[in-house]
């Protein structure tokens, strides 16, 4: 697991919660578009640290950030949960993870939690919402809101959204959404987005699920992006028109991924990603039409 120095936006501390490293997808799996030759140009830079060089497959992560504020203490996305029944996604399926533990060793308790923002509601974004007390899903976090788009909610529990392309987040809304809802605790943001508290902003970024949006954050003159599911590798910064096979909605993924790249150029803001290995963190910059990527 990676080792979290925790990172400063302004007077705000961001940290990484970690959950679960990934190593056993190929590239030509995660991305059915891929042209083979963009890993050939990239492998030295991309390894060890994102391409195994033993087998080929890309190295990834699932992790939480835990935002500590003058004011607030916040988590953006909660992973994929444990104990949580997935038998059509098994990589998630009845997980026994010791999150709560990387939590508390970063000295915060689940009480303590104010917030939790989520950027979307698919499977390993959503997970910790809840846990599992006495055969019952209940909010982990008891004291806190949680803030997601209003968009997602509607899709994800509307018939609609059972299609084979939502396959993997099948049981998601059921177990770790609905119960937060039914306490009371849940928040929603409209589909403009917008402010939230006094640092964040929410960001639609449609495509990769419905309602996705990345959240910006601001502290003296400082910017941050958090990047959601608009990228899941590296990969995707030397080639932005390349989708997931999880993007639901290609075309927009495409647009809001671009869009998102130009934002953190022209902002030099420090990006957050939900899935890249190594520390996770970075900065992107810009050529004419080419991005590249620098982790931090």
């Amino acid at each position: 697991m990676h080792l979290n120095p925790g990172y400063r936006i302004g007077d705000i501390t961001i940290t990484r919660i970690d959950e679960l490293s990934l190593n056993g997808t190929l590239p030509s799996r995660l991305y059915p578009k891929l042209d083979p030759q963009l890993v050939e140009e990239n492998r030295d830079w991309l390894m060890p640290g994102d391409l195994d060089p033993a087998s080929g497959h890309l190295i990834q992560s699932i992790h939480s950030w835990l935002v500590r504020t003058r004011h607030h203490t916040i988590l953006i996305d909660t992973g994929a949960g444990n104990d949580k029944l997935r038998p059509l996604n098994p990589l998630f399926h009845q997980l026994n993870t010791p999150w709560l533990q990387r939590l508390a060793a970063a000295g915060i308790q689940p009480e303590q939690v104010d917030y939790v923002l989520q950027t979307h509601l698919h499977v390993d974004h959503s997970g910790w919402n809840t846990c599992l007390i006495d055969g019952r899903w209940v909010p982990t976090f008891p004291r806190a809101r949680y803030v997601f788009p209003q968009r997602e909610e509607e899709w994800y529990a509307s018939p609609d959204s059972h299609n084979e392309v939502n396959i993997p987040n099948r049981g998601v809304f059921e177990d770790s959404v609905a119960p937060v809802i039914a306490a009371g605790q849940a928040e929603r943001i409209g589909p403009d987005g917008g402010d939230f508290l006094d640092n964040f902003q929410f960001i639609p970024t449609p495509g990769h699920s419905i309602g996705h949006m990345s959240i910006a954050l601001q502290s003296q003159g400082e910017q941050a992006l958090f990047s959601g599911d608009i990228m899941h590798h590296p990969l995707q910064i030397m080639a932005p028109d390349l989708n997931t096979l999880y993007c639901e909605w290609p075309e927009q993924a495409q647009r809001s991924r671009q869009r998102m790249l130009t934002w953190a150029t022209e902002h030099d803001a420090l990006v957050f990603t939900s899935h890249f290995a190594r520390s996770s963190v970075g900065h992107v910059s810009r050529q004419g039409n080419v991005f590249s990527w620098q982790y931090a």
